[in-house]
Parts: C-alpha cells; sequence; structure tokens
C-alpha cells in the first residue's frame, strides 16, 4: 500500500528491538518490523516540530470548536503526534469524555474523598476507548490509500471499526470474531453498521491469528493495536486527564490489560511527555488482568519477565505459551474485552510497566462485577472489563500498595450498554438467568444487586412498597 500523499519528513516508524531499530517511513501500512518481527513504535524528530512550552498551551485549541480537528480530543492534540496531514484525518468528534471524581466509589476502594477519578471512555461515539486509536489507524489507512480494513475483536474494536468505515464510506470493514466470545451489544454494532462480520471456530486468539495471515495475504490494512498508529491515538487518553486534572499528575493510572494496547500506549504517552519536559513527573501504572485471562500477571508477577532495556527473555513467553496449548487452556472472563491470553502488545507493555514503575495484578470475576455494580450505583455504568480497574485499585488498597491518600485515576473502557446480559444477570431475581452468565463464569453471589420489586397490579400496594423500600 503506497501513498501518493506528502508525508510528514519528522515522521517514522522504528522497530522497537534494541538489536535492529530498523527504520521505515511512514506511508508504510507496518504490524510488525520486516527485517526482525519485533513490534514497530511512530517516532518523531522533535526538534523539527513547533512544541507547546506547556501542556496549558492546548487549552487555546477550545476556542475553536468549528474546526473537526479541534472539536475532536485527539486532533486537538495534533502537536504531540503530528504523523500525516491535517487533511487526511477522520475524525467523528471522539474524545469527548468525562474524568470524575468518584467519593462512592473511593470509599468501596479504601480512598480518602476526593482522591478517585473515572475515566470515563463509555461517552465515545461507538461507546468505548477504541474510537481514540481506531480514529488514528483509520486516518493513517486513509492516507496510504487503503480499500478495505479488517480486524480482531472481542467486540469494542469491531464495533469502532464499522462506525468509521459507515460513517466515512472510505472502506470496508471485515471483522474477524470467535464463536460465542462477543456481547451481544457489541455483535450488534458491527452488524447494525455494515461491517463484513466472519464468525470462526475459535477464541479471541485464534482470530487474531487469522486475521493477520489473510490481511497480509490480501494487502488488507491490519486496524487492531498490533497497528503502531492505533497506540498513537490511543496516547491522547492520558493527555485528557492531565488536561482534567489541570495538567497535575496523579499516582497512579489503573487500566484493564488485555491486548495491553491502552497500557503500551499510556507508557509512550509518559515517556515522550517526559523527555519534551512537559512534564517533570511520571505516574505509576498498575494493569489488571481478570483471573481467566492473566498472561500478563503470570509472566510480570510471577515469573519476573522484564523489559530489560528491550533484551526481553522471550524462553519465558514461548514457555508458557506452550503450557497453555499443552492443556488446551482458553481465555475465560465475565469481562470479554480483556479474555485474550495471547497480547499482542506484551512487549510494549513492559516497557510501559518498566517506565511507571508499574505492578500488574489479577481479579476474579466475582471482583469485577461486585466493583461493576458499585461503580454504576455510583453514576456512570461500564462493562465488566472496565471495572477491573476498580477491583484492581481495592485489591491494591488492601495489600497497601496503594495509600488511601494518593490520587488514583482508573480507566473505565467501555459503556454500560456494551454487554447488558451481564448487567441484568447480576441484578436479576432470576436465579436461572444469573447461574447461566455468571455462575457458569464462578460468581457465586451479587453482593450489591439492585433487585426489582415484585409487586400486585395495585396503586395502594405500589405505594407501600415505594415507601418500604425508598
Amino acid at each position: 500500500m503506497a501513498s501518493a500523499v506528502s508525508t510528514p519528513d519528522f515522521a517514522f516508524q522504528q522497530c522497537i528491538a534494541p538489536t535492529c531499530q530498523a527504520t521505515y517511513s511512514i506511508d508504510q501500512a507496518l504490524t510488525s518490523c520486516p527485517q526482525c518481527g519485533a513490534l514497530i513504535d511512530i517516532r518523531y524528530e522533535w526538534d523539527k516540530l513547533p512544541l507547546p512550552k506547556t501542556l496549558d498551551d492546548f487549552k487555546k485549541q477550545w476556542q475553536n470548536r468549528y474546526s473537526p480537528t479541534a472539536f475532536s480530543g485527539i486532533w486537538r492534540f495534533y502537536d504531540l503526534l503530528p504523523f500525516l496531514p491535517k487533511d487526511k484525518i477522520v475524525t467523528i468528534g471522539e474524545g469527548q469524555t468525562l474524568l470524575q471524581k468518584a467519593d462512592f466509589v473511593a470509599e468501596f476502594v479504601g480512598l480518602t474523598e476526593g482522591e478517585l477519578y473515572l475515566q470515563y471512555e463509555g461517552m465515545n461515539p461507538s461507546g468505548s476507548f477504541k474510537d481514540n486509536g481506531m480514529s488514528a489507524a483509520f486516518s493513517h489507512a486513509h492516507m496510504v490509500g487503503a480499500t478495505h480494513a479488517a480486524c480482531a475483536s472481542t467486540g469494542n474494536t469491531s464495533a469502532s471499526l464499522a462506525m468509521y468505515s459507515s460513517v466515512s464510506n472510505l472502506m470496508r470493514a471485515i471483522i474477524f470474531i470467535g464463536s460465542g466470545k462477543i456481547a451481544y451489544g457489541k455483535l450488534a454494532q458491527a452488524l447494525e453498521l455494515g461491517a463484513l462480520t466472519v464468525q470462526l471456530a475459535g477464541d479471541f486468539d485464534d482470530a487474531m491469528a487469522r486475521v493477520q495471515e489473510v490481511s497480509k495475504s490480501m494487502g488488507i490494512y491490519l486496524v487492531n493495536s498490533v497497528n503502531p498508529f492505533r497506540l498513537e491515538g490511543q496516547k491522547t487518553i492520558m493527555f485528557r486527564v492531565l488536561e482534567a486534572l489541570q495538567w497535575q499528575i496523579p499516582d497512579w493510572i489503573i487500566v484493564p490489560g488485555g491486548n495491553l494496547g491502552n497500557s503500551s500506549a499510556f507508557g509512550k504517552a509518559f515517556i515522550e511527555l517526559h523527555e519534551l519536559g512537559l512534564i517533570d513527573k511520571i505516574p505509576r501504572l498498575a494493569v489488571i488482568n481478570a483471573v481467566g485471562a492473566n498472561t500478563l500477571y503470570e509472566l510480570y508477577e510471577k515469573r519476573g519477565l522484564r523489559w530489560n532495556k528491550g533484551n526481553i527473555n522471550t524462553k519465558v513467553i514461548d514457555q508458557y505459551y506452550q503450557e497453555l496449548d499443552a492443556k488446551g487452556k482458553k481465555a475465560s472472563t465475565i469481562a470479554s474485552a480483556i479474555e485474550i491470553n495471547r497480547p499482542v502488545n506484551l512487549h510494549k507493555c513492559l516497557r510501559a510497566l518498566n517506565t511507571c514503575n508499574g505492578v500488574v495484578r489479577e481479579v476474579s470475576d466475582q471482583e469485577i462485577v461486585d466493583a461493576k455494580a458499585k461503580v454504576g450505583s455510583g453514576g456512570l455504568g461500564c462493562e465488566p472489563a472496565s471495572a477491573a480497574s476498580v477491583a484492581g485499585a481495592r485489591l491494591l488498597r488492601e495489600q497497601g500498595v496503594i495509600e488511601p491518600h494518593e490520587k488514583i485515576v482508573c480507566i473505565l473502557t467501555g459503556h454500560q450498554l456494551k454487554d447488558p446480559t451481564a448487567t441484568v444477570a447480576y441484578h436479576t431475581t432470576d436465579q436461572e438467568n444469573f447461574d447461566s452468565v455468571l455462575g457458569s463464569r464462578g460468581v457465586q453471589r451479587a453482593s450489591f444487586a439492585n433487585r426489582a420489586i415484585s409487586v400486585p397490579n395495585d396503586s395502594e400496594a405500589i405505594q407501600k412498597a415505594i415507601q418500604l423500600y425508598s
């Protein structure tokens, strides 16, 4: 896929392997280094760019709300991800998100009042954080003249790709999903928005392997987070968090861990901001796995895998994957968005954990759905995977890793209606429904259920019930 447009001479792609570090032009569609197979970074020659003196300079973008790029919560930070000409940007106003102080949830976690914030990415047009990276990757696909774009998905990526494809009418979206491995709220989006949906026998990891093979063979642009441009867009989640905190650096960023694109992007954001002198402190990072999809936790916390200046001990990874295959172990969690055994951004995540003095934890499905209920009763409904960040914050607080006075930002990655089945099952009075949806995942109780009240079809009886329960 070659581009006929003029591309910035200060942006390039570079292999992250320290023994390779080969560079490539920005108009190539790469998901790995052609020379050694390692992941690719988007890099900039910052000394060639007119950079802001402070992060506060970005506030002036708010004065130009009729400009599509200034209105976007991604592209108003264009100066920090200038990899393409502005006329190639595809935006539909993504990134208009909320950082909400959540004292009700802070009490549940065990933090001092005023110290817990929820970054609600469910406010994006397709209902999840994926729109941040998709706008960036889709824009690059547009720049290089792609006619088809594909992804493997547990749901949110497919919804986002389908949306950008249908709204822009620039290219055909092709979605790969595993059998029974996608929430209906997400699948409905991909189908309704016109994507070509391919359901194969297998899980997300199988779908990811097949989409990479097919995309390479057919010259289709791949938009999964192995695509380095995706992570450029996802960096901006941190820019918006800092902006909402009036450019004060929190003590912790806590994020669910699936394919590890967000954690990788956040690490890159802080590396660049610090190198540019725009921040003088880097927050700590906690990545939270579900117990049923805990590859990062197993490798990082139990087997000691580290970034090691890019010299990663891949034998540890290979050995673990061989064990998974030998046991026939598939990822399994109610948090379908992070139901992934082989995270494609593992190496970049290790770099982020190194940069941010990070930790990794695992939480059970029981802890996830209870945290989800608490988040919801505090006013912001989220999908199960989002609640892993809050469950992880509570665990870290219980372990004494986080102090009660520290300022914490938990990332809520997706909207509540992405997976309404889990929500209804948790709060239902129907034991059979609870057992089929949650009990099969090891969830034994709905600790914070808000169940409907059954009353006769009688006004007086209804009034008595309201008086009794309100």
